[in-house]
C-alpha cells in the first residue's frame, strides 16, 4: 500500500492549484495515496496502485487518478483506452494514468466536473461551466 508521500511530488504540484479553484475543496491523506473531497465526498484520488491491482496498465508504477462522470460520459472516456479506463468500482468512476503524457487542461475539466457531480448544487454553481 502507498502513502501520501509516495505519490510524486510534481503531480500533486499540478493537482493543488485545480483542486484549490473548487469552493471548499479540501486534500487530505487516504488509505492509499492522497484524496480531495468536499464535505464527505470524495472528488479525485490520487495513488500508485500496484501492478497487482491495475494489471492492464502496461506503465512501471503507474500513478493513477480517480474521479466520478456523469455516466452519460463514461463509455466516449473510457473507450479510446489509454491513459483512461473505467475504475474497478462504482457505477460513474473513471480514472487516469497520470505522467508526462498528461493533458492537464483535459484534467482540469474532468475534476471540476467530478466536483460538480460531488459538491452541494450551490457550491456547484459557483464554478463556471468553463473550469
Amino acid at each position: 500500500m502507498s502513502s501520501p508521500g509516495d505519490v510524486p511530488p510534481e503531480i500533486l504540484d499540478r493537482l493543488r492549484p485545480i483542486m484549490a479553484e473548487l469552493p471548499e475543496a479540501y486534500e487530505e491523506p487516504a488509505w492509499i495515496g492522497v484524496r480531495w473531497r468536499i464535505r464527505s465526498r470524495t472528488v479525485a484520488h490520487v495513488y500508485l496502485p500496484g501492478p497487482e491491482r491495475y494489471p492492464m496498465i502496461d506503465v512501471p508504477e503507474p500513478v493513477v487518478m480517480t474521479f466520478r462522470v456523469p455516466i452519460e460520459d463514461l463509455l466516449g472516456l473510457t473507450a479510446a483506452g489509454f491513459p483512461y479506463f473505467r475504475a474497478l468500482w462504482g457505477d460513474n468512476v473513471a480514472a487516469a494514468v497520470l505522467g508526462a503524457h498528461t493533458d492537464w487542461t483535459e484534467i482540469t475539466e474532468l475534476v471540476t466536473d467530478s466536483y460538480r457531480e460531488m459538491a452541494p448544487k450551490f457550491l456547484a454553481s459557483k464554478i463556471g461551466r468553463n473550469g
